[in-house]
Parts: structure tokens; C-alpha cells; sequence
């Protein structure tokens, strides 16, 4: 339980980052974003290391270390890469620049999908019992921070989000937005931006 609620801790902090970026408070940004993601990553990997283990075969077990290790890459890309990073979680103030191309055409949080995927293939790949309740807890703990987020936080932080929400959905992408990001491919519009 202890891993659990750190990892929650960890997701709270780096949602807390928001707050500090409107309040242009120095230093607190980039603490909270370091603070958050090493909680979730301990938390993680003790999680995964927990005894109490699912019986689970070999080739299932391999299966989920390849899903965390490319869904880790996405969400990696998703939050370090599209978003202009230094902006995002160093410096103070909002970068003030909505990202809406490349993989944020899909949807308007595609951190939180290969979070998800992440967590998934962590419980199968470790065969942890702990992983598998600590990743749906965090999962749905993040996506009421993310909803909020979405609905309080980031129309006051960007201008220009309305139209983002009317056109890209949240968290599972539809038709149109996968028709969205395949055009941007084929037009070699990789630029998140």
C-alpha cells in the first residue's frame, strides 16, 4: 500500500507544476517535476519487485517487458520530447504554447494512454500482483487529475484550448483524430508544435 500512495504523491506533485507555472514561482517547477517523477519510478519498481507474484508463463511475461519498454518510449516522447520540455517543467511560467500536432493530433493526453500501456506490461512483465493494483490505482488517479486538468486548468493556461478540445479528443483516439495524425505523417508534419 505504501508504494501505492507514493506513486499517487508522485502524480499529484507533477500535477501540482501547473499551479507553479501560473504562479511563475521559481525553482518550484522544476523541483516538483523531479520530486514526481522519481516518487513514480521508485514506487514503481518496488512495486514490481513485490513477492506476491502472478502465475503467469514465460512468453506472456516477455511480452509485457517489450509492452513497458515501447510504451515507456511513447510516453517519454509524449511528455519529453513533443512539449518544448525545458519550458514545460524548468522554467517559470507556462510556456504559453499550446502543442497540437504530431502525437497530441491523436489526443489531448497521450501521456496518460501509454501510461497505461506502461503500467499494463510492468504487471505482466514483473507478474507482480502489487504492479498490477498500484497501475490501475495510479491510471485512475491520474485521469481524474488529468480531467481536471483538461476542464480547469489548461483553458486558463492556453489560449486557444476550447477549439483543441472541440477537435482532438481526450484520452482514446477516434477516427478523426487518427485521420488527423496520418495526414500530418504523409504531409512530414512530424513538429508537435
Amino acid at each position: 500500500m505504501k508504494y501505492i500512495l507514493l506513486g499517487a504523491a508522485g502524480f499529484l506533485l507533477m500535477h501540482l507544476m501547473d499551479f507553479a507555472s501560473m504562479r511563475r514561482l521559481p525553482l518550484l517547477k522544476p523541483f516538483l517535476s523531479v520530486s514526481g517523477t522519481t516518487m513514480i519510478i521508485v514506487a514503481a519498481t518496488a512495486a514490481a519487485f513485490e513477492e506476491v507474484k502472478f502465475n503467469l508463463p514465460l512468453w506472456l511475461s516477455v511480452a509485457g517487458w517489450s509492452l513497458t519498454a515501447a510504451a515507456s518510449a511513447g510516453m517519454v516522447y509524449a511528455l519529453y520530447i513533443a512539449l518544448p520540455a525545458g519550458k514545460t517543467y524548468i522554467a517559470p511560467g507556462t510556456s504559453g504554447q499550446l502543442v497540437t500536432g504530431g502525437i497530441y493530433r491523436l489526443v489531448r493526453h497521450p501521456w496518460l494512454l501509454f501510461f497505461a500501456l506502461t503500467v499494463a506490461g510492468l504487471a505482466l512483465g514483473s507478474r507482480s500482483v502489487l504492479a498490477a493494483q498500484a497501475g490501475a490505482v495510479w491510471t485512475l488517479f491520474s485521469a481524474a487529475l488529468v480531467w481536471f486538468q483538461d476542464r480547469k486548468v489548461f483553458p486558463k493556461m492556453f489560449p486557444g484550448y476550447a477549439a483543441y478540445q472541440k477537435s482532438t479528443p481526450m484520452l482514446l483516439p477516434n477516427r478523426n483524430s487518427l485521420s488527423a495524425f496520418i495526414e500530418g505523417l504523409k504531409q512530414k508534419k512530424y513538429s508537435e508544435v
